[in-house]
């Protein structure tokens, strides 16, 4: 029986986000403007049977596999939304689940630290993979879980503000996003963002 935690569809991948992807993506990588879909399952060692489904359904390409002992990560992107929602459909009939299977999304850490010191700015620099945090600029520091809605959360809150992407962790137990820039854009970002979270539909599940 496999578990659907994360299913989420990215209609457009914001330039930061395509960027970030190709970052720290061991796959094929992705460019702004396409279209993506977050899967995540547990356990972990199903990704690869579905990974299969999914690039055997239609033309698209994978950008991240990430299997863990406990769950699995799966990000597919195109050109083409419809190609990325059906390969995304063959997953979930191959599963026999449906949107309404995901776990919703919760958050368990949405902290805003204004003014950032150097050396704090530093510490998170020295192991982040974006962007980097400058002296003086607002750090926007989001935690939830199913991790995979980090990837969903950071690209949301580059459509919604002029802000940097400076790091995102979306698999595992818990997904990071990190957010600098600008008090203003950085606030309007973490609002956005909590509001398109608590719009994703799903079971309840803690």
């Amino acid at each position: 029986m496999v578990d659907l935690r994360t299913y989420v569809f990215l209609d457009s991948l914001q330039l930061q986000m395509a960027s970030y992807l190709s970052t720290v993506s061991r796959g094929y990588l992705p460019v702004g403007g396409q279209a993506c879909c977050i899967i995540e399952i547990a356990p972990g060692i199903e990704i690869n049977t579905l990974t299969d489904i999914a690039l055997k359904a239609t033309n698209v390409t994978p950008g991240m596999q990430v299997v863990e002992r406990a769950y699995g990560m799966l990000e597919i992107h195109s050109d083409s939304q419809g190609d990325v929602r059906m390969a995304g459909q063959a997953v979930m009939s191959a599963i026999e689940k449906t949107e309404s299977d995901r776990i919703k999304p919760r958050i368990l850490t949405s902290q805003l630290i204004k003014n950032v010191e150097d050396h704090h700015a530093q510490l998170i620099n020295r192991t982040r993979f974006g962007m980097m945090l400058l002296r003086g600029d607002t750090l926007f520091v989001l935690e939830v879980e199913p991790a995979g809605y980090a990837y969903f959360a950071a690209n949301e809150a580059e459509k919604a503000a002029r802000i940097n992407i400076i790091d995102v962790m979306g698999f595992g137990k818990f997904g990071r996003v990190y957010i600098g820039g600008d008090e203003a854009e950085v606030l309007e970002a973490k609002k956005i963002v909590e509001k398109r979270l608590a719009e994703i539909t799903g079971r309840e599940e803690y």
